[in-house]
């Protein structure tokens, strides 16, 4: 029997974990999770600044390494290394969804803010078309777009209003803009 001290045996068990991590053992899942997870929450809190977008940056992050173990080699990264690599690309993910949604949210602005307006007639067009885009999402999409954009509510308030997960509500927010700004895209091309 050989007895391994200090370094080798935590080698030897992070060994061990990684090889049932890779074989599909959620049992290793959870242990990962329980050792790396603080980590990769406060890596993504000091970058993202939002606790709901570093949680949802957290679970994407081991989502991602699950649904990719098969492609982990403990020799080429250390499973902190590999894990840290994935939780920067979500929350480079993250970033570049808010750069597009805040880019969105200003386009759609420019629609329902009578100060930008060229003239009456289009400012009142464009608000016909808005709101008729708007009527054609799904019923909670719709309601969460309608509380955000005409009650300014922000996506804190439109979750307790409606007693839905703040994730839930930015996921309708980040999918309805997107749609949207193809409808309103494709309203504008037409002569």
């Amino acid at each position: 029997m050989v007895i391994m001290r200090g370094k080798n045996v935590d080698d030897a068990q992070e060994r061990e974990l990684c090889d049932r991590f890779r074989a599909g053992d959620e049992r290793a899942l959870e242990e990962i999770y329980r050792r790396w997870s603080p980590i990769v929450f406060t890596l993504a809190l000091r970058v993202v600044g939002d606790r709901g977008d570093a949680e949802d940056v957290t679970q994407k992050t081991f989502v991602s390494a699950w649904t990719s173990r098969a492609s982990y080699d403990i020799e080429r990264a250390a499973l902190s290394t590999w894990l840290v690599s994935i939780a920067r690309r979500r929350i480079a993910d993250t970033l570049e969804a808010r750069r597009r949604v805040k880019a969105l949210q200003e386009q759609l602005q420019r629609f329902t803010d009578p100060d930008d307006a060229v003239g009456a007639e289009i400012d009142f067009g464009d608000r016909l078309m808005l709101a008729d885009e708007i009527d054609r999402l799904e019923d909670d999409a719709r309601k969460v777009v309608r509380l955000a954009f005409y009650d300014d509510l922000t996506h804190e308030q439109i979750a307790a209003r409606l007693q839905m997960p703040l994730g839930t509500v930015k996921s309708h927010i980040r999918r309805s803009l997107a749609r949207l700004r193809t409808r309103l895209e494709a309203g504008h091309v037409t002569p």
